[in-house]
Order: C-alpha cells, then sequence, then structure tokens
C-alpha cells in the first residue's frame, strides 16, 4: 500500500512538473522580488505576472548562453553582476556581460559590422550611431522584428511610451533600432555651498558688477573661473580653482567634443534634437535629405566655422588658466576622482552618470558632501557661448542602447533581446536606477522612490522630471558613420593640446579629413548601395565667403566674443524645471 501511495506520488510530482514548466523558476523569480527587486513602479504580483512572462517566452531557448557587451559605468556593473544571475536564476538562459571601455564598444560594433563576425549577441551602443544603423541596415530594425520575428519573445509589458529617449533611438525611417537602457545627460556642476557664502558673492559682485551664480553663457562661467582661481584661490587651507576638464590625447577627447561642445558654443543651426541643416558636428545635411554634404564652410558646414574654433580655443584655454595642475593630461576616467577631492568651484561639461560616484560617503574619500551625506554641489543647465541661438540646441544626452546586428545567429538574437528587455523592464528598473542614477523610463523617476531621495541628487531628480531633458540630446543623423568619423576628431584635438596646431589649423584639417571619408562612402553608396542610398553627397566647394553669416549656414565671425556676463540663481532654475 505504502509502495503504491509512493509510487502514485512521484506519479503526480512528475506530472506536476511536466504542466507546470519553470515552476523553480517562478520561485526563484519570487526570490529575486523579494529580496533584491524593490522598489518597484508594479506591485509584487505584477512583477511577478511579468517574470513569468519571460519565463514562458524563455522556454525555448533554456540552456542557451550568450554574450553581451557595454562600457563601464555603475549602471551596466549592475547589470553585469546582478541582472545576469537574476536571468538566469529565472529564465535558464546564461548571459556572460562584458565590461569595457567605450571605445572599445565601438571598436568591437564596428568590426562585427565590417567582417559579418558574431562577436557579441547584444550590444549597448550608443545611440550616437543611429544615424549609421539605419544608413547600413546591418542592425536588426526593432519596429518590424517586434510585430514579426521576435513577437514571441516581446514582452507585452514593454511600454515604449514609458522612455524618455526613445525618439533618440528613431531613424528617419520611423522605424526602432535600438531600445534604450540608460542615459545621462552633460550638464553644469557647481560647489553651491561656495557660490552661498556672502563673502564671495559680495567681492564676485564688485568685482565684476552682476550676482554670482549659474552661469547663462560662456562670459559668465569664464569670470567664475577666474574669480576662484584668481582672487578667492583657497578655501578652507586649500588651493581651489575654476575650472575642470580634461585634455590627455585619448578617444574619450574626441567624445569630449562631439558630445556638443561646439553647439553649446553656437555652433550648428536652429533646431532640436540637432540643428537642421546643420548639427553639432558642423555636418550639413539639408532638410529633408539624408544626404550630408560637407563638413567645411566651403560646403555649408561649420565643423572649420568661427564659433567651432572659438569653442575649441575656451576648451584650450580655460584648460590652462583654471584647471587644477596636471588637467590637461587627464583622460575622462581620470576627471572624475579629481572632482571628488572637493577643491574645484565648478565645472562646464559634467556627466550626470557620474552622480552616483558623486554622491558617495565622505569616508571613501569624497569631499564633495557634508558629514550628514547632502550634497555640497548642485548641477544646471549647461551655459552657452555667444554664437548660441534661441532654439539651438542645449547640450549633449548619452543614451546607451540595446543593438543586436543581424550577423548574430537567430536564436543566439532572440535570447539577447529577452535580455535587453530584462534589464529594462519595469520589475528591475527602479532597483536598476537607484543604483546607476541613469534614467530611462519616465515611470522610474517619477517613482516615489526618488521624491524621497531627490535632496541628496543635487537637482538630478528634478532635472528628469522637468521638460528640459528632451533638449539635451545625442549625436544626431546628420552623422553617416559614427565609427569611421568620431575617430579623427580627439587626433586633432589633441594637437591643439599639444600646441602642434591652432585651433583654427586643427579644425581645418579635422574639416578635411572628414570629408575624405564622406567622399569614400559616398562613392561605396552609389557603387554598392552600402549606406541605402543615403551616404554622403558632397556638394562642391565654394568660396567660404558666399556661406558665412548667411540664413541656414554657419555663422559669421563675432567682433566680440566676450559679451557679458550673466547668471541665474539656482533656485529659480529649480522653480522652473517643476513647472
Amino acid at each position: 500500500m505504502r509502495m503504491k501511495y509512493l509510487a502514485s506520488s512521484a506519479a503526480a510530482l512528475a506530472l506536476l512538473a511536466m504542466t507546470s514548466p519553470g515552476f523553480a523558476d517562478v520561485e526563484a523569480a519570487k526570490k529575486w522580488i523579494d529580496s533584491e527587486f524593490q522598489p518597484s513602479t508594479l506591485s509584487k504580483e505584477d512583477q511577478l505576472k511579468e517574470m513569468e512572462w519571460f519565463i514562458k517566452a524563455a522556454e525555448p531557448l533554456k540552456g542557451m548562453e550568450i554574450n553581451v557587451l557595454s562600457e563601464g559605468i555603475p549602471t551596466h556593473d549592475y547589470e553585469s553582476k546582478v541582472l545576469t544571475k537574476a536571468f538566469e536564476e529565472i529564465t535558464g538562459i546564461k548571459v556572460n556581460h562584458q565590461i569595457l571601455g567605450e571605445g572599445e564598444v565601438v571598436q568591437a560594433v564596428q568590426t562585427q559590422m565590417q567582417t559579418n563576425r558574431n562577436l557579441y549577441d547584444g550590444y549597448v551602443n550608443d545611440s550616437d550611431l543611429i544615424g549609421t544603423h539605419s544608413r547600413l541596415q546591418q542592425t536588426y530594425n526593432l519596429t518590424d522584428m517586434m510585430a514579426g520575428d521576435w513577437k514571441d519573445v516581446t514582452n507585452p509589458g514593454l511600454d515604449l511610451g514609458d522612455f524618455i529617449g526613445i525618439k533618440f533611438t528613431t531613424g528617419p525611417d520611423g522605424k526602432l533600432y535600438q531600445l534604450p537602457d540608460q542615459q545621462f545627460a552633460n550638464l553644469y556642476w557647481f560647489r553651491k555651498d561656495w557660490f552661498d557664502r556672502a563673502d564671495l558673492k559680495e567681492k564676485f559682485k564688485a568685482k565684476y558688477g552682476y550676482e554670482l551664480g549659474v552661469p547663462v553663457n560662456w562670459s559668465a562661467y569664464e569670470d567664475i573661473a577666474q574669480f576662484f582661481t584668481e582672487d578667492v584661490k583657497e578655501i578652507d587651507g586649500v588651493r581651489i580653482f575654476g575650472h575642470m576638464d580634461y585634455g590627455k590625447r585619448a578617444p574619450d577627447l574626441g567624445w569630449r567634443m562631439t558630445d556638443a561642445w561646439l553647439s553649446m558654443a553656437g555652433a550648428g543651426t536652429v533646431g532640436e534634437p540637432n540643428g537642421i541643416p546643420i548639427d553639432e558636428w558642423g555636418i550639413r545635411m539639408e532638410k529633408g535629405s539624408c544626404n550630408p554634404s560637407g563638413a567645411s564652410v566651403a560646403r555649408g558646414g561649420e565643423t572649420n566655422g568661427p564659433a567651432s574654433v572659438y569653442a575649441i580655443a575656451k576648451w584650450d584655454e580655460w584648460l590652462r588658466k583654471y584647471a587644477p595642475p596636471g588637467a590637461a593630461d587627464y583622460d575622462f576616467y581620470q576627471s572624475l576622482p579629481a572632482l571628488a577631492q572637493g577643491n574645484v568651484a565648478q565645472q562646464i561639461f559634467w556627466y550626470t552618470a557620474f552622480t552616483a560616484s558623486m554622491v558617495a560617503p565622505k569616508s571613501e574619500g569624497n569631499n564633495t558632501v557634508d558629514d550628514q551625506g547632502n550634497p555640497l554641489w548642485r548641477m544646471a543647465p549647461s551655459p552657452h557661448g555667444p554664437y548660441w541661438k534661441e532654439g539651438q540646441k542645449v547640450g549633449y544626452q548619452d543614451v546607451g542602447s540595446w543593438t543586436i546586428l543581424k550577423s548574430t545567429p537567430a536564436d543566439r538574437a532572440k535570447a539577447a533581446w529577452l535580455y535587453a528587455q530584462f534589464a529594462v523592464s519595469k520589475t528591475v528598473d527602479v532597483k536598476k536606477s537607484q543604483v546607476g542614477l541613469t534614467f530611462t523610463r519616465d515611470s522610474t523617476v517619477r517613482h516615489e522612490s526618488f521624491t524621497e531621495r531627490a535632496p541628496k541628487l543635487g537637482g538630478l531628480v528634478e532635472f528628469y522630471r522637468s521638460p528640459d531633458r528632451v533638449r539635451w540630446s545625442p549625436t544626431g543623423i546628420n552623422v553617416p558613420d559614427y565609427p569611421k568619423l568620431a575617430q579623427l576628431w580627439w587626433q586633432q584635438i589633441g594637437d591643439v593640446n599639444s600646441g602642434a596646431f591652432t585651433p583654427q589649423e586643427a579644425m581645418d584639417r579635422l574639416a578635411q579629413e572628414m570629408e575624405q571619408v564622406m567622399a569614400r562612402m559616398e562613392a561605396a553608396d552609389k557603387a554598392n548601395n552600402t549606406y541605402g542610398g543615403c551616404g554622403p553627397r558632397l556638394s562642391e566647394a565654394k568660396d567660404p565667403s558666399e556661406w558665412l553669416g548667411k540664413e541656414d549656414g554657419p555663422k559669421a565671425k563675432l567682433e566680440n566674443e566676450k559679451e557679458q556676463g550673466e547668471t541665474i540663481a539656482f533656485e529659480e532654475i529649480v522653480k522652473r524645471w517643476q513647472q
């Protein structure tokens, strides 16, 4: 009798296992939801429903092992160390999420596109490549795939309308090519505790004739940099400086400039998210066209125009005059810990991806927070240069986005798409954002947990809840092949820092080199339809005088590039954001 009972029980359990696939996975999902994925915009019940969908969708792919790649920021470290483990336990798909430098990520994407060898099954690849991906058509078109071959592995709760940067990953054909995973803006950073000091405010106004505050224009930024470096000099026994930047001859110096530095100075034409017809790289592409026509002033571009040259000259001048010793030899990754030393008053070009590090406690060597962990600094909109006009792009926003190339085998692409959606799912997104502070969902940034945390984040939450958040935008579609063209920038800008060339000479060379590359792209497109007919079509070079100062053309040189300084109180900015 006992044997019969045991046998029938075993049969029942076997039947249960067959009729309840993924039972153990549901238990794993419950464990992760309870222990890690809190808080969330979803209730625990709805989180479990979402995870049950992932379990069912992943069933045919269970046991697979895939490889994905992203750059090293706190958000991706969390995905690599935590989310991969959760995803494997819940779905049975193992993900090797590798972390490399941004330059190496771009190089890997480029290599896979050139060779059609499947190096990685998915990339978190900057949306700066949207012009490349939409032209080369080597990236899976997500819009069509979600409605077609990937319909069975597309999360019904994905909610694309909830993503802040979705328009930045949409091609000129209206199709979605990349799925935003994280994004961070390039804003202005300053020591509010110093700016609020009555004695310093009084001295600044006496010298410059206006209030010490958040600079609206580059003239005010320059005045503030000079004031703290040359007049204040020391606070609490520490030598201080009015500016921080970096200048090492390395690939990240190129991103320092292509990340909208020229348009912050005023290069480019009116139009958001990117200038039309001239974008923030100085590349010209007529409205309604998909064919870039040039970068030089001679072809109606602005890469070597007066506004662009002014931008590079000011970067070089401020780095030499007002930054701490050695800053000219820093790269992107070295500039962050230098700022945390607490000896810098402001930084005009500061990525909000650094927020997680800048709110670390004093015990970890961060001298920009008080004993209670409250930030002594704030972030605010970037000031603009004298060539800037209302309606122009105001700043850069990095949107790291899941990108799956067509050279990835179909089953591996499906598995990568599942992991990408898991990494941005509403189940995990609030917790991931609490760690990395790189918001990509509107529902996440409006979650009550960020209302509570906002006072300790220096303006980040207020910025991302404001309409301004979409005015900071990534590289746009005027750039026909980001990997090919971006690598030219740092070499030329590095020659300015070394003193080998003047800003004008460097930008002349850069414009010429970009057009040489675009000429080769044009030939390839005409011969083989490489860029789907949307490759460059260089216009005839003319005398620069035929373009400079003309409507929708590169701006003519100003007689006075040092306009009157203008500032605004930080509290006024916050009020505007909240409205």
